[in-house]
Protein backbone atom coordinates (compact mmCIF):
# COMPACT_ATOMS: atom_id res chain seq x y z
CA UNK A 1 0.00 0.00 0.00
CA UNK A 2 1.65 3.39 -1.00
CA UNK A 3 1.25 6.56 0.74
CA UNK A 4 -1.68 6.06 3.23
CA UNK A 5 -3.80 9.51 4.10
CA UNK A 6 -4.98 10.20 6.84
CA UNK A 7 -8.16 12.76 7.61
CA UNK A 8 -11.89 13.57 8.95
CA UNK A 9 -15.51 12.96 8.20
CA UNK A 10 -17.85 15.27 9.92
CA UNK A 11 -21.36 14.40 9.93
CA UNK A 12 -20.79 16.30 12.59
CA UNK A 13 -22.59 14.51 15.36
CA UNK A 14 -23.73 16.98 18.42
CA UNK A 15 -25.94 16.05 21.28
CA UNK A 16 -29.29 17.82 20.29
CA UNK A 17 -30.21 20.89 22.76
CA UNK A 18 -26.76 22.78 23.18
CA UNK A 19 -25.88 25.76 21.66
CA UNK A 20 -25.55 25.15 17.78
CA UNK A 21 -23.57 28.50 17.05
CA UNK A 22 -20.69 27.47 19.76
CA UNK A 23 -21.17 23.41 18.00
CA UNK A 24 -20.44 25.15 14.62
CA UNK A 25 -17.59 26.95 16.13
CA UNK A 26 -16.23 23.94 17.37
CA UNK A 27 -16.02 21.95 13.81
CA UNK A 28 -14.49 24.83 12.29
CA UNK A 29 -11.62 24.75 15.29
CA UNK A 30 -11.65 21.02 14.94
CA UNK A 31 -10.62 21.45 10.97
CA UNK A 32 -8.02 24.03 12.14
CA UNK A 33 -6.24 21.45 14.13
CA UNK A 34 -6.49 19.14 11.80
CA UNK A 35 -4.99 21.25 9.15
CA UNK A 36 -2.08 22.04 12.02
CA UNK A 37 -1.62 18.65 12.76
CA UNK A 38 -1.16 17.91 8.78
CA UNK A 39 -4.33 15.67 8.12
CA UNK A 40 -4.80 15.16 4.30
CA UNK A 41 -8.87 16.20 4.26
CA UNK A 42 -12.07 17.36 6.02
CA UNK A 43 -15.39 15.84 4.80
CA UNK A 44 -18.23 17.98 5.64
CA UNK A 45 -21.80 16.22 5.85
CA UNK A 46 -25.15 17.92 4.91
CA UNK A 47 -28.23 17.12 6.90
CA UNK A 48 -31.10 19.06 7.24
CA UNK A 49 -33.64 17.04 9.92
CA UNK A 50 -33.22 14.60 13.34
CA UNK A 51 -31.13 17.54 15.43
CA UNK A 52 -27.78 16.00 15.54
CA UNK A 53 -25.95 16.54 12.18
CA UNK A 54 -26.54 20.53 12.09
CA UNK A 55 -24.57 21.37 9.13
CA UNK A 56 -26.97 22.19 6.20
CA UNK A 57 -24.68 23.74 3.76
CA UNK A 58 -21.33 21.77 3.40
CA UNK A 59 -20.24 24.05 0.60
CA UNK A 60 -20.96 27.25 3.15
CA UNK A 61 -19.02 25.37 5.56
CA UNK A 62 -15.86 24.98 3.36
CA UNK A 63 -16.21 28.28 2.58
CA UNK A 64 -15.44 29.60 5.87
CA UNK A 65 -12.79 26.79 6.70
CA UNK A 66 -10.53 27.21 3.87
CA UNK A 67 -9.90 30.88 4.87
CA UNK A 68 -9.19 29.49 8.42
CA UNK A 69 -6.81 26.93 6.79
CA UNK A 70 -3.56 26.51 4.86
CA UNK A 71 -3.16 23.22 3.19
CA UNK A 72 -5.70 20.24 4.26
CA UNK A 73 -8.15 19.46 1.97
CA UNK A 74 -12.05 19.77 2.25
CA UNK A 75 -14.43 18.30 0.65
CA UNK A 76 -18.89 17.69 0.79
CA UNK A 77 -19.13 14.83 2.51
CA UNK A 78 -21.45 14.04 1.03
CA UNK A 79 -24.07 16.69 -1.09
CA UNK A 80 -26.86 14.91 -1.37
CA UNK A 81 -27.70 15.42 -5.08
CA UNK A 82 -30.48 14.39 -4.94
CA UNK A 83 -31.94 17.11 -3.34
CA UNK A 84 -30.96 20.07 -5.74
CA UNK A 85 -30.77 20.98 -9.30
CA UNK A 86 -27.09 19.20 -10.69
CA UNK A 87 -26.46 22.47 -12.96
CA UNK A 88 -26.03 24.44 -9.56
CA UNK A 89 -24.14 21.64 -7.56
CA UNK A 90 -21.16 21.39 -10.26
CA UNK A 91 -21.86 25.62 -10.22
CA UNK A 92 -21.22 26.03 -6.93
CA UNK A 93 -18.30 23.37 -6.64
CA UNK A 94 -16.40 25.29 -9.26
CA UNK A 95 -16.91 28.08 -7.19
CA UNK A 96 -15.46 26.83 -4.25
CA UNK A 97 -12.20 25.10 -6.79
CA UNK A 98 -11.09 28.80 -6.94
CA UNK A 99 -12.05 29.87 -4.11
CA UNK A 100 -9.61 27.39 -2.62
CA UNK A 101 -7.21 27.34 -5.30
CA UNK A 102 -7.79 23.74 -5.43
CA UNK A 103 -8.01 21.91 -2.08
CA UNK A 104 -12.16 21.46 -2.86
CA UNK A 105 -13.61 17.97 -3.34
CA UNK A 106 -16.58 16.78 -4.39
CA UNK A 107 -18.79 14.03 -2.62
CA UNK A 108 -21.97 12.67 -3.54
CA UNK A 109 -24.76 10.55 -1.85
CA UNK A 110 -28.58 10.22 -2.16
CA UNK A 111 -28.88 11.51 1.27
CA UNK A 112 -29.22 9.29 4.53
CA UNK A 113 -31.76 10.89 6.19
CA UNK A 114 -35.37 10.26 5.27
CA UNK A 115 -36.45 12.82 7.65
CA UNK A 116 -34.59 15.14 4.94
CA UNK A 117 -35.96 13.71 1.72
CA UNK A 118 -39.54 13.61 2.64
CA UNK A 119 -39.60 17.43 3.54
CA UNK A 120 -39.11 17.85 -0.55
CA UNK A 121 -41.74 14.96 -1.53
CA UNK A 122 -38.74 12.37 -2.08
CA UNK A 123 -38.71 8.70 -1.40
CA UNK A 124 -35.14 6.77 -1.09
CA UNK A 125 -35.96 4.91 -3.55
CA UNK A 126 -36.15 8.41 -5.38
CA UNK A 127 -33.09 9.69 -4.17
CA UNK A 128 -31.34 6.62 -5.19
CA UNK A 129 -32.93 7.05 -8.36
CA UNK A 130 -31.85 10.71 -9.21
CA UNK A 131 -28.31 9.89 -7.54
CA UNK A 132 -27.09 8.32 -10.75
CA UNK A 133 -28.98 10.63 -12.96
CA UNK A 134 -27.44 13.70 -11.51
CA UNK A 135 -24.36 12.34 -11.03
CA UNK A 136 -24.31 11.77 -14.70
CA UNK A 137 -25.27 15.49 -15.83
CA UNK A 138 -22.51 16.73 -13.41
CA UNK A 139 -20.04 14.56 -14.76
CA UNK A 140 -21.12 16.03 -18.10
CA UNK A 141 -20.75 19.71 -17.02
CA UNK A 142 -17.52 19.42 -16.07
CA UNK A 143 -16.41 18.16 -19.32
CA UNK A 144 -17.69 21.36 -20.61
CA UNK A 145 -20.95 19.91 -22.18
CA UNK A 146 -24.24 21.14 -23.05
CA UNK A 147 -26.71 19.41 -21.38
CA UNK A 148 -30.74 19.31 -21.83
CA UNK A 149 -32.60 16.92 -19.72
CA UNK A 150 -35.57 16.74 -17.86
CA UNK A 151 -35.20 15.13 -14.48
CA UNK A 152 -38.00 14.62 -12.09
CA UNK A 153 -37.14 17.44 -9.41
CA UNK A 154 -35.80 19.66 -12.16
CA UNK A 155 -35.50 20.83 -15.99
CA UNK A 156 -32.03 21.67 -17.80
CA UNK A 157 -32.46 23.24 -21.01
CA UNK A 158 -28.76 24.01 -22.79
CA UNK A 159 -27.27 24.17 -19.64
CA UNK A 160 -24.00 24.75 -18.99
CA UNK A 161 -20.63 26.36 -16.81
CA UNK A 162 -19.58 29.22 -17.39
CA UNK A 163 -16.11 28.95 -15.80
CA UNK A 164 -13.49 25.91 -15.89
CA UNK A 165 -12.62 24.08 -12.86
CA UNK A 166 -9.70 25.71 -11.38
CA UNK A 167 -8.49 21.98 -11.01
CA UNK A 168 -7.47 20.54 -14.54
CA UNK A 169 -9.50 18.56 -15.84
CA UNK A 170 -11.76 18.90 -12.27
CA UNK A 171 -11.18 18.79 -8.50
CA UNK A 172 -11.38 14.88 -7.07
CA UNK A 173 -15.11 13.84 -6.93
CA UNK A 174 -16.03 10.51 -5.24
CA UNK A 175 -19.47 8.38 -4.65
CA UNK A 176 -20.84 7.40 -1.16
CA UNK A 177 -21.21 3.77 -0.47
CA UNK A 178 -22.86 2.68 2.71
CA UNK A 179 -24.08 -1.23 1.97
CA UNK A 180 -25.09 -1.64 -1.04
CA UNK A 181 -22.92 -1.89 -4.80
CA UNK A 182 -24.54 1.41 -5.86
CA UNK A 183 -21.64 3.31 -5.18
CA UNK A 184 -19.17 0.98 -6.37
CA UNK A 185 -20.74 0.56 -10.10
CA UNK A 186 -21.06 4.59 -10.68
CA UNK A 187 -17.79 5.10 -9.39
CA UNK A 188 -16.54 2.56 -11.80
CA UNK A 189 -19.00 3.43 -14.54
CA UNK A 190 -17.49 7.40 -14.08
CA UNK A 191 -14.05 6.82 -13.28
CA UNK A 192 -14.41 8.36 -10.24
CA UNK A 193 -13.79 7.90 -6.23
CA UNK A 194 -15.43 5.37 -3.82
CA UNK A 195 -16.19 6.76 -0.19
CA UNK A 196 -16.98 4.04 1.71
CA UNK A 197 -18.71 5.80 4.24
CA UNK A 198 -20.27 2.66 5.94
CA UNK A 199 -17.33 -0.42 5.51
CA UNK A 200 -16.45 -0.08 9.54
CA UNK A 201 -19.77 0.72 10.97
CA UNK A 202 -21.47 -2.98 10.47
CA UNK A 203 -19.70 -6.10 10.37
CA UNK A 204 -21.53 -6.80 6.99
CA UNK A 205 -19.91 -3.77 5.56
CA UNK A 206 -16.07 -5.07 6.91
CA UNK A 207 -16.95 -8.26 5.29
CA UNK A 208 -18.31 -6.50 1.69
CA UNK A 209 -14.89 -4.29 1.34
CA UNK A 210 -13.54 -6.15 -1.17
CA UNK A 211 -16.10 -7.26 -3.08
CA UNK A 212 -16.85 -3.40 -3.33
CA UNK A 213 -13.48 -2.26 -4.88
CA UNK A 214 -14.40 -5.78 -7.19
CA UNK A 215 -17.61 -4.13 -8.12
CA UNK A 216 -15.54 -0.50 -9.03
CA UNK A 217 -13.18 -2.81 -11.00
CA UNK A 218 -15.75 -4.22 -13.24
CA UNK A 219 -17.68 -1.80 -13.95
CA UNK A 220 -14.62 0.13 -14.83
CA UNK A 221 -14.00 -2.11 -17.69
CA UNK A 222 -17.62 -2.34 -19.36
CA UNK A 223 -17.61 1.20 -19.33
CA UNK A 224 -13.78 2.00 -21.15
CA UNK A 225 -12.74 3.33 -18.27
CA UNK A 226 -9.02 3.36 -17.12
CA UNK A 227 -7.94 0.54 -14.69
CA UNK A 228 -9.08 2.32 -11.36
CA UNK A 229 -6.76 3.47 -8.48
CA UNK A 230 -6.79 2.27 -5.07
CA UNK A 231 -5.68 5.97 -4.14
CA UNK A 232 -9.09 6.85 -4.34
CA UNK A 233 -10.74 4.46 -2.32
CA UNK A 234 -11.75 5.96 0.92
CA UNK A 235 -12.40 4.39 3.61
CA UNK A 236 -14.14 6.14 7.38
CA UNK A 237 -13.52 4.75 10.60
CA UNK A 238 -14.26 4.81 14.29
CA UNK A 239 -11.84 5.30 17.18
CA UNK A 240 -10.78 7.16 19.90
CA UNK A 241 -7.11 6.94 21.16
CA UNK A 242 -5.61 8.19 24.52
CA UNK A 243 -2.29 7.53 26.50
CA UNK A 244 -3.86 4.32 28.03
CA UNK A 245 -7.02 2.17 27.19
CA UNK A 246 -8.17 3.41 30.81
CA UNK A 247 -7.91 6.83 29.83
CA UNK A 248 -10.07 5.86 26.36
CA UNK A 249 -12.95 4.48 28.26
CA UNK A 250 -13.37 6.91 30.65
CA UNK A 251 -12.96 9.51 28.34
CA UNK A 252 -16.52 8.38 25.88
CA UNK A 253 -18.00 7.95 28.81
CA UNK A 254 -18.91 11.60 28.24
CA UNK A 255 -20.81 11.23 25.13
CA UNK A 256 -20.75 7.38 23.27
CA UNK A 257 -24.72 7.06 24.71
CA UNK A 258 -25.84 9.78 22.57
CA UNK A 259 -23.89 8.15 19.47
CA UNK A 260 -25.62 4.88 19.81
CA UNK A 261 -29.27 6.06 20.65
CA UNK A 262 -29.26 8.58 17.94
CA UNK A 263 -28.25 5.56 15.05
CA UNK A 264 -30.80 3.32 16.97
CA UNK A 265 -33.29 5.45 17.60
CA UNK A 266 -33.54 8.52 15.86
CA UNK A 267 -31.88 8.36 12.84
CA UNK A 268 -33.95 5.67 9.98
CA UNK A 269 -30.80 4.01 8.32
CA UNK A 270 -30.94 1.00 9.36
CA UNK A 271 -28.41 -0.19 7.25
CA UNK A 272 -26.01 1.66 9.50
CA UNK A 273 -27.79 0.64 12.55
CA UNK A 274 -24.52 0.16 15.29
CA UNK A 275 -25.25 -2.79 17.28
CA UNK A 276 -27.60 -3.40 21.06
CA UNK A 277 -25.66 -2.36 23.66
CA UNK A 278 -27.37 -0.95 27.17
CA UNK A 279 -24.59 0.42 29.29
CA UNK A 280 -22.00 2.41 28.08
CA UNK A 281 -19.00 -0.73 28.49
CA UNK A 282 -21.33 -2.89 26.14
CA UNK A 283 -21.10 0.20 23.79
CA UNK A 284 -17.18 0.46 23.90
CA UNK A 285 -16.79 -3.55 23.88
CA UNK A 286 -19.36 -3.67 20.68
CA UNK A 287 -16.70 -0.99 19.19
CA UNK A 288 -13.59 -3.01 19.68
CA UNK A 289 -14.80 -6.55 19.80
CA UNK A 290 -17.38 -6.27 16.32
CA UNK A 291 -14.16 -5.11 14.87
CA UNK A 292 -15.20 -1.52 13.63
CA UNK A 293 -13.14 0.73 15.63
CA UNK A 294 -10.78 1.17 17.83
CA UNK A 295 -11.20 2.64 21.76
CA UNK A 296 -8.22 2.27 23.45
CA UNK A 297 -4.32 3.23 22.69
CA UNK A 298 -1.99 4.41 19.48
CA UNK A 299 -1.04 0.87 19.28
CA UNK A 300 -4.69 -0.31 18.68
CA UNK A 301 -5.54 2.33 16.43
CA UNK A 302 -2.57 1.23 14.16
CA UNK A 303 -4.09 -2.66 14.60
CA UNK A 304 -7.17 -1.26 13.53
CA UNK A 305 -6.00 0.22 10.31
CA UNK A 306 -3.98 -2.57 9.37
CA UNK A 307 -6.61 -4.98 9.46
CA UNK A 308 -8.74 -2.59 6.92
CA UNK A 309 -5.62 -2.53 4.72
CA UNK A 310 -5.40 -6.67 4.91
CA UNK A 311 -9.43 -7.08 4.52
CA UNK A 312 -9.53 -4.88 2.07
CA UNK A 313 -6.37 -5.19 -0.31
CA UNK A 314 -5.40 -1.53 -0.18
CA UNK A 315 -6.91 1.86 -0.29
CA UNK A 316 -5.88 5.75 -0.45
CA UNK A 317 -7.14 7.19 2.85
CA UNK A 318 -8.30 6.29 6.31
CA UNK A 319 -11.19 9.26 7.54
CA UNK A 320 -12.05 9.51 11.35
CA UNK A 321 -15.84 9.58 11.56
CA UNK A 322 -16.13 12.83 13.81
CA UNK A 323 -18.00 11.84 16.98
CA UNK A 324 -18.40 14.09 20.32
CA UNK A 325 -17.57 10.66 21.97
CA UNK A 326 -15.28 12.16 24.15
CA UNK A 327 -15.47 16.05 25.63
CA UNK A 328 -13.12 18.58 23.30
CA UNK A 329 -9.73 18.36 24.58
CA UNK A 330 -10.10 14.74 24.78
CA UNK A 331 -11.24 14.72 20.91
CA UNK A 332 -8.51 17.09 20.28
CA UNK A 333 -5.84 14.51 21.43
CA UNK A 334 -7.05 11.59 20.46
CA UNK A 335 -6.62 13.20 17.05
CA UNK A 336 -3.09 14.48 17.64
CA UNK A 337 -1.98 10.88 19.13
CA UNK A 338 -3.00 9.34 15.85
CA UNK A 339 -1.17 12.58 13.61
CA UNK A 340 2.21 11.69 16.24
CA UNK A 341 2.35 7.82 16.12
CA UNK A 342 -0.25 6.15 13.38
CA UNK A 343 0.44 8.49 10.65
CA UNK A 344 4.01 7.50 10.73
CA UNK A 345 3.36 3.83 10.46
CA UNK A 346 1.42 3.64 7.29
CA UNK A 347 3.40 6.76 5.28
CA UNK A 348 6.52 5.68 5.40
CA UNK A 349 8.09 7.79 8.34
CA UNK A 350 8.57 5.56 11.13
CA UNK A 351 11.21 3.25 9.54
CA UNK A 352 14.03 5.52 9.37
CA UNK A 353 14.13 7.01 12.69
CA UNK A 354 13.75 3.69 14.26
CA UNK A 355 16.77 2.72 11.70
CA UNK A 356 18.87 5.54 12.77
CA UNK A 357 18.29 4.80 16.57
CA UNK A 358 19.15 1.54 15.92
CA UNK A 359 22.30 2.19 13.98
CA UNK A 360 23.03 4.57 16.99
CA UNK A 361 22.87 1.84 19.65
CA UNK A 362 24.78 -0.31 17.52
CA UNK A 363 27.62 1.70 17.45
CA UNK A 364 27.47 3.59 20.77
CA UNK A 365 30.14 1.87 22.25
CA UNK A 366 32.73 2.35 20.27
CA UNK A 367 32.04 6.15 19.12
CA UNK A 368 31.74 6.78 22.99
CA UNK A 369 35.09 5.51 23.20
CA UNK A 370 36.42 7.67 20.15
CA UNK A 371 34.34 10.67 22.43
CA UNK A 372 36.51 10.09 25.64
CA UNK A 373 39.07 9.93 23.50
CA UNK A 374 39.04 13.12 21.93
CA UNK A 375 38.20 14.92 25.33
CA UNK A 376 41.05 13.54 27.02
CA UNK A 377 43.24 14.53 24.03
CA UNK A 378 42.19 17.82 24.28
CA UNK A 379 42.57 18.02 27.74
CA UNK A 380 46.08 16.81 27.72
CA UNK A 381 47.05 19.77 25.00
CA UNK A 382 45.85 22.24 27.34
CA UNK A 383 48.22 21.02 29.76
CA UNK A 384 51.08 21.38 27.45
CA UNK A 385 50.28 24.81 26.65
CA UNK A 386 49.75 25.84 29.54
CA UNK A 387 53.38 24.12 31.14
CA UNK A 388 55.04 25.85 27.51
CA UNK A 389 53.92 29.62 28.89
CA UNK A 390 54.54 29.04 32.58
Amino acid sequence: MSRLRFGAFLAPFHKPGQNPTLALQRDLELVEHLDALGYDEAWIGEHHSAGSEIIASPEIFIAAAAERTRRIKLGTGVTSIAYHNPLWVADRMVMLDHLTRGRVMLGCGPGSLPTDSSMIGLTPTDTRELLGENLDIIMRLLRGESVTRQTRTHNLVDAQLQLRPYTDPHFDISVAAVASPTGPRMAGQHGIGLLSIGATLTQDGFDALAHHWNVVEERAAHYGQPAPDRAGWRLVGLMHIAETREQAYRDVEYGIEHWFHYFQKVAAFPQMAVGDSSDVKGMIDFINEAGIGAIGTVEDAQAQVQKLADQSGGFGAFLLLGHEWANPQATKRSYELIAQRVFPEFQGQAQATLAAKDRAFATREAHAKTQLAAVEHMTRKYEQEKAATA
